[in-house]
């Protein structure tokens, strides 16, 4: 019972630790997904961060690989402190339960509220920024009477569907995810309805810098963690090229269940929900078919999937072996510009798994080599 007990709990990085690891994912070429291998293979940030040097170089870098500085980090720290936020670690109690278990998910979450909104099983509720009158009345009531069974919404803070939604939530509890920094919301009219969730029930999180100005490409990664934090996506209007079909496609990859509301085929708004019914989604009228199916997974334990997180500070590690150059030019040779499966580049060169894996490393962190979902890699083809 101990160790379920902390398991559930989780365990908090010590203060040199969170700023480590604050270090290490700000520094260039490391991803979510590299991160998680750093650690796997040195035991914790700050050896990984001793070895980034090296392991660039050996990957072929051109030049000298960034790291960011203890005192970047320390500053972003403060920064945050001084908002109000804070920076909340994987295996950190707190960290949204569902949203531990994707494929890169991010070590460190910056988040200002009340953490026990993500504490509670996630329904994530998004649509079109235009939005009808009756879609937005739609989208409030299903997160009203859903939240008011015991689940938290979480949404984008955008117009419309998403404004909707977390007004309607805000008594029970709802997540603002964010494209950009926790201080750089987007669109500003939303910042007092930031405000009220942040003051009140509920949470505003972003993996992204302080400071950090939301793009067109950020928002995808903000779909991501509504996706991956909810065990079930409501799309309430979608036109048939939107951001909210790439959080339905995420939330389909991650094994969520996606929800959509039937809509006039006249209605442009809704030709993307329309789409998802027919690509299998669930008919989506009240509330009560929402609950109905998310009821069973209320039986999973969503803390199953190993955290991520450093050993005590006295334990240690056998040194490790770092391949051999014949062993990194097998691995460029078998690589190219489409993506395949790890396990078939350890098939194809014959090589351990450890070593594959560590070779692939080095390429990510000297910028020749790209992932895609699924866990397949690509050779990065450089100018």
């Amino acid at each position: 019972m101990g160790d379920d007990s902390a398991r559930r709990t989780g365990i908090a990085l010590t203060e040199p630790q969170r700023v480590a690891w604050l270090r290490l994912i700000r520094s260039d070429n490391v991803g979510p997904i590299t991160f998680r291998d750093l650690i796997n293979h040195f035991g914790s940030a700050q050896t990984a961060l001793d070895m980034l040097p090296e392991l660039s170089r050996r990957g072929g870098a051109k030049r000298a690989i960034r790291i960011a500085s203890r005192d970047e980090a320390e500053r972003e720290l403060e920064i945050a402190a001084r908002f109000g936020a804070r920076f909340l670690g994987i295996g950190e109690p707190g960290y949204p339960s569902a949203l531990r278990q994707i494929d890169g998910a991010p070590p460190l979450l910056a988040v200002k509220g009340e953490i026990a909104a993500a504490t509670h099983p996630v329904v994530g509720i998004v649509g079109a920024r235009n939005a009808s009158i009756h879609g937005a009345r739609f989208a409030a009531m299903v997160a009203r009477e859903t939240g008011r069974a015991g689940y938290t919404i979480i949404s984008g803070l955008a117009r419309g569907i998403d404004t909707a939604a977390h007004r309607a939530s805000l008594d029970t509890g709802t997540i603002a995810a964010m494209a950009g920094g926790l201080d750089r919301p987007y669109p500003p009219e939303n910042i007092p309805l930031l405000n009220e969730i942040c003051e009140g029930r509920g949470l505003a999180i972003s993996e992204m810098p302080f400071g950090w100005e939301p793009r067109a490409r950020d928002f995808p990664r903000r779909n991501r963690l509504i996706a991956g934090a909810a065990l079930g996506l409501v799309v309430v209007e979608a036109a048939s090229r939107s951001g909210s079909l790439i959080t339905a496609r995420l939330a389909g990859e991650f094994g969520r269940l996606v929800f959509a509301v039937p809509g006039s085929p006249l209605d442009p708004r809704c030709q993307g929900t329309n789409g998802l019914l027919k690509d299998g989604a669930i008919v989506t009228t009240e509330a009560a078919d929402i609950l109905e199916a998310l009821q069973p997974l209320s039986r999973i334990d969503l803390f199953s999937a190993p955290d991520l997180q450093e050993p005590p500070r006295e334990a240690t590690r056998q040194p490790m072996t770092l391949p051999g150059e014949e062993d990194r030019t097998a691995i460029v040779n078998a690589l190219g510009a489409s993506p395949v499966d790890i396990d078939a580049v350890i098939d194809h060169t014959g090589l351990p798994a450890a070593a594959v894996h560590m070779i692939l490393l080095e390429l990510d962190l000297a910028g020749r080599l790209n992932r895609h979902a699924g866990g397949q890699v690509s050779l990065a083809m450089l100018a």
